[in-house]
């Protein structure tokens, strides 16, 4: 068992971080917290507006004092971006403050799941394929670097998604020392 006081969830757009989790949560009994939202929420704008006026270091900077700001609470599930791993602050971060699982997901499925978004900043291009496939080179070391469990969620619905996680949590990790 590994003893945190939240689940962080970690993975690529598209794994199931904010659907999985907030069923996770409802199951769990915790707060559930998606750090995209928030940062919304604290600045009255939408990620792509973020990125389209600061640019992506600038919504970086403000990913990284969310996260900050939401791992000094206890009790929560934690949907990140999917870029929250890239900075070596975030990552030290989550190892410390949760039990980290990172959701993952094939590039084919993501492109089935985000053939409707519209509005994620880096799928604004034609070749959504190719950019999944180059952030999946990018971060997978990273997600796999941060994680105390990795989790496949292909061919799931987050119903059975969400159940099947649980069960392995159940196994695998105990809520700020008592069994979760």
């Amino acid at each position: 068992m590994n003893p945190a006081n939240n689940l962080i969830l970690v993975g690529p757009m598209g794994s199931g971080k904010t659907s999985i989790g907030r069923r996770l949560a409802e199951l769990l009994d915790l707060a559930f917290v998606d750090a995209d939202r928030d940062i919304e929420l604290r600045t009255g704008a939408a990620v792509g507006t973020i990125f389209d006026c600061e640019g992506e270091d600038g919504f970086r900077a403000r990913e990284r004092a969310a996260i900050a700001e939401l791992l000094a609470t206890d009790g929560q599930v934690i949907a990140t971006g999917g870029g929250a791993v890239l900075d070596a602050g975030n990552r030290e971060r989550m190892r410390q403050r949760g039990f980290v699982v990172h959701l993952d997901v094939a590039v084919e499925v993501q492109l089935q799941r985000l053939a409707r978004d519209r509005v994620r900043p880096l799928l604004q291009r034609e070749d959504r394929e190719q950019v999944l496939r180059e952030l999946s080179v990018r971060r997978a070391p990273l997600y796999a670097e941060v994680a105390d469990l990795r989790f496949d969620t292909d061919g799931m619905t987050t119903t059975e998604a969400a159940a099947g996680l649980l069960h392995v949590l159940q196994e695998r990790w105990q809520r700020g020392g008592m069994a979760a």
